[in-house]
């Protein structure tokens, strides 16, 4: 995911590339999973990838449970839905409008009818689905500097900015690009990781806490968001606020191409856990290959329920998913039938990350704690995906 925007998220269940919906988790054991084959979806999206009828939605096997968290957050996601520009193509904001009018009185007991009611299942494309999973994490940290936090969790420069149009040329996406403008008015990119790190920033009064840890705090970045936990027992939640520009590296895919992961004498792991092992067990050449990464995230603290998704609302352990938004209507309910179980339901997309492109990819949100981390981290799931769309929706894509 974007906390807001696009948080860099990354499927750490593929793991070997260590980016995962810029939430990067992998498997806590075993062998690590295959990756999902990577296709260029610029330009693309869920209209020009194809929509097909799915099957009734009380064929779904929909449990109660699952309805009432679904519903819970789908009401949470109605303000955006019905106000902003669907970006896959397949729905208006009007279209939204009679479910959540209804959702705002529709009873949690009846909630498995409400979806039985309003929505329609499509499949787009194939509907073969890749599902990984986040998590949030939890460092250690401190509000001020002290003996043993001096790691600074930085807040967004006011300096990083988008060049002004004719300053530089745009992206592919046709945005211009994040960077700076120096002391003689020229847009430059803006300071990397390493600049960063040698102190770019200090003395601007950015720093939001400090964490203990430097490998920690690289891995909370590549998660977008988390927790740090005082020496006194307090959390500061913090979040994703924005990037410094520079484009994403996965270290993991690093240390692959250098013949350090595997199973053999002096190798590692695929996992974060195998990561942070050799990062500590070769503290200079783990500095240096974390640095691989010049991207570098800034936070903002959250005093709400929950870390902030996309749209701007908090997510949800077990109901709330990434998705791209060019294949998926963010606020849609998606349904999930996969190869591991827990995983299979009602899903609400509600949030987006960097390597969560292409139709049919999504990352699940499995909250904090331990278990959020271990499922989280060994999520990486292959089967169905349908979303569900205000009854009428296909009719009128197909022009009927």
């Amino acid at each position: 995911m974007s906390v807001a925007r696009t948080r860099q998220l990354a499927a750490l269940a593929l793991l070997l590339v260590l980016a995962a919906c810029g939430r990067v988790i992998p498997p806590v054991s075993g062998p690590a999973p295959s990756r999902p084959p990577v296709t260029p979806t610029a330009g693309k999206t869920a209209v020009t990838a194809g929509v097909h009828a799915g099957p009734a939605i009380e064929n779904l096997r929909v449990t109660q449970n699952d309805a009432v968290g679904a519903l819970a957050s789908f009401k949470e996601s109605c303000g955006r839905l019905t106000s902003r520009t669907d970006n896959s193509g397949l729905t208006r904001g009007s279209d939204w409008k009679p479910a959540c009018d209804a959702a705002v009185r529709w009873s949690a007991g009846d909630a498995r009818n409400f979806f039985n009611r309003f929505f329609e299942t499509v499949r787009v494309g194939n509907g073969a689905a890749y599902v990984t999973g986040y998590y949030e994490p939890e460092i250690a940290g401190a509000r001020q500097r002290r003996a043993g936090y001096e790691v600074p969790v930085y807040a967004m420069p006011s300096d990083l900015v988008r060049a002004r149009a004719g300053d530089a040329k745009p992206l592919s996406d046709g945005k211009q690009p994040l960077g700076r403008y120096d002391s003689s008015g020229r847009f430059v990119p803006y300071h990397d990781r390493v600049a960063i790190e040698n102190g770019a920033l200090t003395g601007q009064g950015l720093e939001l806490a400090w964490a203990a840890d430097p490998v920690e705090i690289f891995f909370l970045q590549i998660q977008g968001s988390g927790r740090l936990r005082t020496p006194d027992g307090d959390v500061i939640r913090i979040g994703y606020a924005g990037q410094n520009g520079h484009p994403y590296t996965g270290i993991g895919g690093v240390m692959r191409e250098r013949g350090l992961l595997g199973s053999g004498p002096g190798k590692y792991s695929g996992s974060m856990q195998g990561i942070m092992e050799y990062v500590r067990d070769n503290p200079r050449d783990g500095r240096a290959l974390m640095r691989e990464n010049k991207s570098f995230v800034f936070f903002r603290e959250l005093t709400g329920d929950g870390p902030v998704g996309a749209l701007g609302i908090p997510v949800r352990r077990e109901s709330s998913a990434a998705a791209d938004p060019a294949f998926v209507t963010l606020g849609a309910p998606v349904w999930l039938d996969v190869d591991r179980n827990e995983t299979d339901g009602l899903w609400i997309a509600q949030d987006t990350g960097g390597a969560i492109k292409g139709a049919n990819r999504f990352d699940s949100f499995w909250g904090a704690g331990t278990d959020s981390r271990k499922i989280a981290g060994g999520m990486a799931a292959r089967g169905k995906a349908y979303l569900l769309l205000p009854k009428g929706t296909l009719r009128r894509l197909k022009g009927q």
